[in-house]
């Protein structure tokens, strides 16, 4: 079998390490390299060598129990996706701002915090939150952190809260469903009282239509 650049055996090698990797991503408990190889239906000696390759580049780490987790490389691969996920977001999250008359935002994980990728703010309403990109918050506050963590229990029914981010605002953020590689949210925020019964559908539509987009 050829093992030179570009080769069955080096696709084979890169599939099984993209294959890991999604496996380690799936899910936030670390698993020993005996449990990768049991569900990559790989040999213990294949998996070594992979998450030595992987370790390496940062994108594999390994606690003191010996069980693997994903790097914080991955970090750095995903902000140069943000500007590409920004840009994909835009078109729902406007639609989404006008309709409701409410402040509409995408929300991704990184780690324990949430991180506002793309902001859309209504054009004609007198009033609105002001919601920054950029802004980080703790997954256990707001209805945008609330709706990645319902995610990650695999349920996808949108969140309302009110106060928890900032005084006097109301939320309803619904996860982005179908997505295995992202982590995230797509939302509201106002001021105004939020119809729960109203608004939670129109949310839940836009999240559907942007994992569409990014599918």
């Amino acid at each position: 079998m050829r093992d030179h650049k570009g080769s069955p055996e080096s696709a084979q090698t890169l599939e099984r390490g993209l294959r890991l990797l999604r496996l380690l991503a799936d899910g936030h408990r670390g698993r020993t390299p005996t449990e990768l190889a049991q569900e990559l239906g790989l040999s213990r000696p294949i998996v070594y060598r992979l998450l030595t390759t992987l370790q390496n580049e940062g994108f594999a780490r390994r606690d003191a129990e010996g069980r693997a987790h994903l790097g914080f490389g991955v970090l750095a691969l995903a902000r140069a996706v943000q500007p590409l996920l920004r840009a994909a977001a835009l078109p729902a999250l406007r639609r989404l701002a006008e309709d409701t008359g409410a402040t509409a935002h995408l929300t991704a994980a990184e780690g324990d915090e949430g991180l506002a990728i793309a902001v859309v703010e209504p054009t004609w309403t007198d009033m609105h939150v002001a919601y920054r990109e950029g802004s980080r918050h703790p997954l256990s506050r707001g209805a945008a952190g609330l709706a990645i963590l319902a995610l990650r229990e695999g349920r996808t029914e949108y969140m309302v809260t009110e106060g928890q981010l900032q005084e006097g605002a109301r939320g309803v953020a619904a996860p982005l469903p179908g997505l295995p590689w992202l982590e995230a949210s797509v939302g509201i925020v106002t001021f105004g009282p939020i119809d729960a019964a109203t608004l939670g559908p129109r949310v839940v539509a836009a999240a559907v239509e942007l994992g569409g987009a990014l599918t």
